[in-house]
């Protein structure tokens, strides 16, 4: 398998699986969202620890100062306030207005990403982006909301670009593995400022089982194939794949019985695909043109965007995480 294909089928497979996130974060509605999450992290970071150890990776990578300082912003803001965000965007507009604003992400990625390595933007890449957001936002509806929603909705949208712009060559296992465990210190410290006492309790069966699939499906499967992706493709295309997350959201959302998926919805996700199939498909880049950048979104593994009541419908619930995340 060429790079280019197995960077698309990674990043493809990466975000359909941040997609699964809405549906399946309907079933931890009532578990602690910070506490949740640092759950999450602390077994996909775990997981990734002991892969990288049975191939023979080193765990302990000695860092440079600017290194550091990268890693930390990357947990900080492609995780942890990525987050904060998007719960505090929820609040005060809609799902879909949270979801259609994230869902700018790829043309970001298609103008950002080229110039961080002195290139410039391709043509074709920022109008297959431009094809691929129009689906996003066709798909999830462009909602309603207020200005203090809009803004934490934009930095929600640039925190999704730090997951991807802020990684550094260290490889997708331990790249993943020092990310998630970076932020699990920061979001308890924030759990126990928000939630007190209330920070973790014995999760039931289904939440259990709920956390277990994020922490190893989510975070640690799709946060491996997105770093994995992320030098094969570069930022900008790889950035496309975010349309993804919509179509795993439906799919998902149908799979569990929690609601059929609408006419503007499944035409929304064809937009997407065709879009896909515009960028990726151009002419192959320079070798060198993504080593600026071998970056990570996914997916992010996220978090619990609109589950409120485990019927709510498909757009709803795609919009709310309609990022990742991660």
């Amino acid at each position: 398998m060429n790079s280019l294909l197995r960077g698309s089928a990674g990043a493809a497979s990466a975000m359909f699986m941040v997609g699964t996130l809405a549906a399946v974060s309907s079933v931890i509605g009532g578990y602690p969202l910070y506490g949740g999450q640092a759950l999450r992290y602390a077994l996909a970071a775990a997981i990734l620890f002991v892969m990288a150890g049975a191939r023979g990776q080193r765990l302990v990578v000695r860092l440079t100062l600017r290194e550091s300082l990268l890693l930390l912003a990357l947990a900080a803001t492609g995780l942890v306030l990525f987050n904060l965000c998007v719960v505090e965007a929820t609040r005060r507009a809609s799902p879909a207005l949270v979801g259609t604003v994230v869902g700018i992400v790829p043309v970001v990625l298609a103008v950002v990403g080229p110039l961080l390595t002195r290139s410039r933007p391709s043509g074709r890449v920022l109008a297959a982006a431009a094809v691929v957001v129009v689906g996003a936002s066709v798909t999830t509806g462009f909602g309603s909301g207020d200005l203090t929603g809009l803004v934490y909705a934009v930095g929600a949208l640039g925190c999704e670009a730090c997951f991807s712009l802020l990684a550094m060559p260290l490889g997708p296992l331990r790249l993943s593995a020092y990310a998630e465990a970076a932020a699990v210190p920061l979001l308890l410290v924030i759990g126990i400022i928000v939630d007190g006492d209330g920070l973790l309790r014995m999760p039931s069966l289904a939440e259990a089982a709920a956390l277990f699939y994020l922490g190893t499906v989510v975070s640690a499967g799709a946060f491996v194939l997105w770093y994995d992706a992320l030098p094969r493709l570069g930022a900008d295309r790889a950035g496309l794949f975010a349309g993804v997350i919509p179509v795993g959201a439906i799919v998902t959302t149908v799979l569990l019985g929690l609601g059929a998926p609408r006419a503007t919805e499944l035409g929304g996700a064809a937009v997407v695909v065709t879009g896909l199939i515009l960028g990726p498909a151009s002419a192959p880049r320079d070798p060198g043109h993504s080593r600026g950048v071998p970056t990570a979104t996914a997916p992010r593994p996220r978090p619990r965007p609109d589950c409120r009541a485990p019927g709510a419908d498909v757009a709803s619930a795609v919009a709310g995480v309609s990022a990742g995340e991660r």
